[in-house]
């Protein structure tokens, strides 16, 4: 494991690699407001073990990458695709298989139109269409935004209040897997620690632009596969089924009783899918 703060489009970029370079490249993309921390690091090493050289990386406003004041918007959808090619470029990594979770997805969509000739295949976990049709698609539960407003009371500053409140932000979007509360809590410190400045998290609400890939989802012709949880409350079930119809010859790898997450229970299954649509 090897972390790196990277020079990328004017901004610094916070990553990590796994695995042996001369391996194929996975470039995993975190959702909104998560730093590259929740792609669990046993999880890397997993799939690095598979014959893949896994990178991971801070957004814009996380981590260690560069942030900006908070309720600011500074940046596009389109800039944190652009984001992500910077890291292939600075890892002098043609092409990649890209997984994105969540806002991952949107971004790995947009990535793969953009820039079409470094995606080699392309991994959608919890996520939705980037166009129109999501608009029409069931809306996020209600608990999931009433704990986001429990934000404006949490003193950022003290620790011991801040990890709970990142943690049951996770335990807002389970599903109905046991929830994994030691595991989550880990995650949550070791993100709290890293973090430069943890309210920037909250200007990917403000995150906006993209537009001109808007509805072009059915110019995606790679090989594309669609993971998601049934119970999933933020981008609920039918987000990966409207994905699997827009997107031509994409598979639907469906995790039953899985919300919007990578409960260690689906490692293996999504692991061992993206290793063979990467094969």
């Amino acid at each position: 494991m090897s972390e790196q703060i990277l020079k990328i489009n004017k901004v610094d970029i916070c990553t990590e690699s796994f695995g042996n370079p001369k391996d194929p490249a996975v470039l995993l993309i975190m959702g909104a407001m998560s730093s590259l921390d929740w792609w669990d690091e046993d999880f890397c090493l997993r799939l690095a073990d598979q014959g893949r050289f896994v990178i991971r990386y801070d957004h814009r406003d996380l981590g260690r990458s560069t942030i900006y004041d908070p309720g600011t918007s500074n940046y596009t959808i389109t800039d944190m695709a652009d984001d992500a090619a910077g890291v292939l470029d600075a890892y002098s990594i043609d092409q990649a298989h890209i997984v994105g979770m969540s806002l991952g997805g949107l971004i790995g969509q947009i990535l793969t139109l953009r820039y079409p000739d470094r995606v080699f295949t392309l991994t959608l976990i919890a996520s939705s269409v980037f166009g129109t049709e999501m608009e029409k698609l069931p809306p996020m539960d209600q608990s999931i935004l009433d704990h986001h407003a429990k934000s404006a009371s949490i003193d950022w500053s003290n620790r011991d209040a801040v990890i709970p409140y990142l943690a049951d932000g996770w335990k807002t979007l389970a599903g109905s897997k046991p929830y994994e509360q030691e595991r989550i809590n880990k995650l949550a410190e070791r993100e709290a620690d890293r973090a430069k400045h943890l309210r920037s998290r909250f200007n990917h609400a403000l995150l906006r632009g993209g537009d001109v890939y808007y509805d072009r989802m059915g110019e995606i012709s790679i090989p594309v596969l669609i993971i998601h949880g049934t119970e999933d409350p933020a981008l609920p079930y039918e987000h990966g089924l409207a994905l699997a119809k827009t997107i031509p010859h994409a598979e639907l790898v469906t995790l039953d009783g899985s919300g919007h997450e990578i409960h260690s229970e689906d490692w293996d299954q999504i692991i061992d899918s993206v290793v063979k649509l990467s094969s």
